[in-house]
């Protein structure tokens, strides 16, 4: 049996996680088949944007508790590796090159909420979607999804967030900046934003989401000298061309 369900639409590609009777838990051979595929994607041109997502009634419930249960006998380097290995994933989406939208159709939990809080876009049901770290609640650390959440929230409310293991709904999700979007049926909702991004340069999107992640670790003046080595390398690629003239003949339609 398959962990991840994978179809193209339009050249957008939608990675299904496919656990439901474990409400999409993570757990080891999930992980790694979810990286194999993500390996798959980026190199296929015929996909431009992925729409991570999960099947049935949760999008992820966090770890896997039968898995969870025998890591108590696991030696010091097996638990090193194995956070090295989810480690990898959501490095993996953090830094992947197609922009991804996080369809949550439900509970986003714990390594569940890490997974949703790398994804570019979040597109939330109103209803059934929840949010939480609830690592502390069992003597754990949301140790490596932490790093990802303080990049999307902030300092504070992260800390609030990890530290008090509450549970949040869409509602106070959107107003703290976690999601973007409410919705009632998260995958066409998706779908429609992924219709929209599609049509911008693969180039460009995959370059800015680079070039964010590199500047927020610079100072000013090293982020403007890298944004200028961007700015000119841009204008020589065949997308700026085709795009410029492209612009430049609706303009002069608009004035004749």
């Amino acid at each position: 049996m398959s962990f991840i369900d994978y179809t193209v639409k339009n050249e957008i590609g939608i990675l299904t996680l496919n656990r439901p009777e474990k409400r999409n838990a993570l757990h080891p051979d999930l992980v790694e088949e979810m990286k194999n595929r993500l390996h798959e994607i980026e190199n296929n041109n015929d996909v431009k944007i992925l729409i991570l997502t999960g099947k049935g009634s949760a999008f992820c419930a966090g770890a896997d508790l039968a898995y969870l249960n025998s890591i108590k006998n696991f030696s010091i380097l097996e638990n090193k590796n194995d956070s090295q290995s989810l480690a990898d994933l959501f490095l993996k989406l953090y830094h992947y090159p197609k922009p991804i939208i996080g369809a949550i159709n439900g509970p986003a939990i714990a390594g569940g909420c890490g997974l949703a809080s790398v994804c570019d876009f979040l597109v939330a049901d109103e209803q059934n979607a929840k949010f939480g770290y609830t690592e502390v609640k069992i003597g754990f650390l949301a140790s490596i999804v932490s790093i990802f959440l303080i990049k999307r929230i902030g300092h504070h409310r992260a800390k609030q967030l990890l530290i008090s293991g509450m549970i949040i709904d869409s509602n106070e999700a959107l107003r703290i900046g976690l999601i973007d979007y409410f919705s009632k049926d998260v995958l066409k909702d998706s779908l429609e934003l992924a219709g929209k991004i599609k049509t911008n340069s693969a180039i460009s999107m995959n370059t800015t989401k680079k070039m964010i992640s590199e500047i927020s670790n610079m100072n000013v003046d090293e982020a403007v000298e890298y944004c200028i080595q961007l700015n000119t390398i841009s204008r020589s690629t065949k997308d700026f061309f085709e795009g410029l003239n492209n612009f430049l003949n609706r303009k002069n339609k608009k004035h004749e």
